[in-house]
């Protein structure tokens, strides 16, 4: 790719830029897990779970599209429920407690190549945003040292409060690229999420690049992806 064609790059957090998307799959896992020893008659959670129901979506929805699969239904509760409870939001919660914890006990560090293409970047003057649908967003940025290194960020929290639509919808993309005052025929968006690469399908991007981590590089170009790399590295 010719980043002369560019002026924004607007990068997904986990799983592109830091490694804890593994860390989310290990809390999904295990929340899930714990959960359905209750639902004796449900198909067990497999890895392939969370690649089709959770990876990339708000937290909640992706509870949700999870149980179902499974043809569970819970009510959706709310943000406030106690992770112990029986609601849509609670398994959420439960799930974000088993995610901080990893965090806090393990840290993070973002992928090296990552970190090369940012200053490659930086010093070509293409700006830089991050878009992620996690409400932690913040927390992992700043356990990776890396929080300065984005002008914009749109997480979870920040689409939650001005009612934004999380990704497969483009709409947080284009929030950071409008943000940035780039075109968003002028910015990249960079994804390793089905959703992600989703949402940058169905907006008016110039580009959008799947980062495999997992879920396959033909199932992201068929989802929407222009380029498919391993990692960042690459697309210098």
């Amino acid at each position: 790719m010719d980043w002369n064609d560019y002026d924004a790059a607007l990068f997904d957090l986990d799983g592109v830029i830091t490694p804890t998307a593994e860390v989310h799959e290990t809390a999904w896992g295990r929340m899930f897990s714990d959960f359905l020893e209750g639902h004796p008659d449900a198909e067990p959670y497999t890895d392939a779970d969370y690649f089709a129901y959770v990876d990339g979506k708000p937290r909640y929805e992706g509870v949700r599209s999870f149980l179902e699969s499974r043809g569970i239904e819970l009510p959706y509760g709310d943000p406030s429920d106690d992770p112990a409870a029986e609601t849509v939001c609670a398994l959420g919660n439960r799930k974000n407690d088993y995610f901080r914890e990893v965090l806090r006990t393990e840290g993070v560090e973002a992928y090296p190549g990552s970190i090369r293409l940012l200053d490659a970047l930086e010093e070509r003057g293409v700006r830089a945003a991050l878009v992620s649908s996690s409400r932690n967003a913040r927390p992992v940025l700043e356990a990776a040292g890396i929080t300065e290194r984005f002008e914009v960020i749109i997480d979870g929290e920040v689409a939650a409060a001005e009612h934004i639509a999380g990704k497969p919808r483009p709409d947080t993309y284009a929030a950071a690229a409008d943000r940035l005052g780039v075109p968003t025929q002028r910015s990249v968006v960079l994804e390793d999420a089905v959703s992600g690469v989703q949402a940058g399908a169905a907006g008016d991007f110039g580009l959008v690049v799947g980062v495999d981590r997992g879920a396959g590089a033909e199932t992201l170009r068929e989802n929407g992806a222009d380029v498919v790399v391993s990692d960042l590295a690459e697309l210098l």
